[in-house]
């Protein structure tokens, strides 16, 4: 074998123990599901590039050419059965671009907020995919999985203290659903933390098959002091989901994709106080809210469980004690 002949062969044994190593070991990464399709949808959610792909369908939901922005407004509508007769404005091609139809306001008195004494109301429209107790720092996140409230919340434990041994629940908001975030009760914004992550897809499929998946999306956490203690509000991303917003500090987005805490209480800036039902974000392109209380603080409706339709609020629960 020549010279040159012996480089190409050693540099060919090099490249393919690169690429060799590049892929997981079949024992560390199986992935689950009941169907090929699923473990195939599985799959594509570790291998694509989560936050390009979701930039790039951000800038086509922020665009305002026509030609573009209605037809593509019209074929949602249609495809998810959007209740527009609800909607402030009902003409689909008065949006300025997706994201003003995606996070369209509601005609008022659309969503009436249950009056029941001690009330603690649904933040979105959507469905319950759990709610329960915090078990040993743990939050129930689908049959064999569970995560971290320490790392849903940033991963501070000073942070989650409060929460440990209380209550959860997790809304997800389909594509349909009107995707404003609401006050489950009043109260005094303390912190917001952004919280870098994946964006993998929220779905049933994803639930049951990606470990601690709330506590490796990126998400922005509110945490507030109300009537019965410290309650935090999770705005939870996933993939293709341009940004999140909040009413005190418009859209959501660090220069840096790391870890950012801003302190709202009265030594660091004006307090942002805000009552029950009032809304405090919006998704632009949807995800899930997840809500926290403290032990001993608040009892969800007994008729509610994983699966249950609810609309922004309805009654989620009741202060107990």
């Amino acid at each position: 074998m020549g010279q040159s002949a012996r480089h190409a062969h050693r540099a060919l044994n090099s490249l393919t123990v690169n690429c060799t190593l590049r892929w997981p070991h079949p024992r560390r990464f199986r992935p689950q599901g009941n169907t090929m399709k699923q473990r195939l949808f599985i799959l594509s959610q570790y291998l694509l590039p989560h936050h390009l792909l979701s930039r790039l369908i951000g800038c086509v939901a922020e665009c305002r050419i026509g030609w573009l922005k209605n037809p593509l407004i019209s074929w949602f509508a249609k495809q998810y059965q959007v209740n527009m007769s609800e909607a402030q404005n009902e003409d689909l091609r008065a949006f300025e671009h997706f994201n003003a139809f995606f996070t369209r306001a509601l005609k008022a008195g659309a969503r009436p907020l249950d009056e029941t004494p001690g009330a603690i109301l649904s933040p979105a429209d959507g469905a319950i995919s759990q709610l329960g107790a915090i078990e040993h720092g743990r939050i129930f996140q689908a049959k064999g999985h569970s995560f971290s409230a320490v790392e849903l919340l940033g991963g501070d434990a000073e942070r989650a203290a409060p929460f440990m041994g209380g209550q959860f629940a997790t809304v997800y908001l389909s594509p349909k659903d009107y995707h404003r975030v609401h006050m489950p009760l009043g109260g005094t914004l303390k912190e917001m933390v952004y919280v870098p992550g994946r964006l993998f897809s929220v779905n049933q499929t994803t639930a049951e098959n990606v470990p601690e998946l709330f506590a490796r999306n990126e998400r922005v956490v509110c945490l507030f002091d109300t009537e019965r203690g410290p309650m935090a509000v999770v705005l939870v991303g996933a993939m293709i989901v341009a940004s999140v917003e909040t009413v005190w500090a418009g859209l959501v987005t660090p220069p840096k994709r790391e870890l950012k805490s801003t302190r709202y209480d009265a030594q660091a800036r004006e307090p942002i106080e805000l009552a029950k039902g009032a809304e405090m974000g919006r998704f632009k392109l949807g995800s899930t809210a997840i809500v926290l209380f403290g032990p001993n603080q608040v009892q969800w409706a007994e008729e509610l469980g994983a699966g249950s339709a609810v609309r922004m609020g309805q009654l989620l629960g009741k202060a107990q004690g």
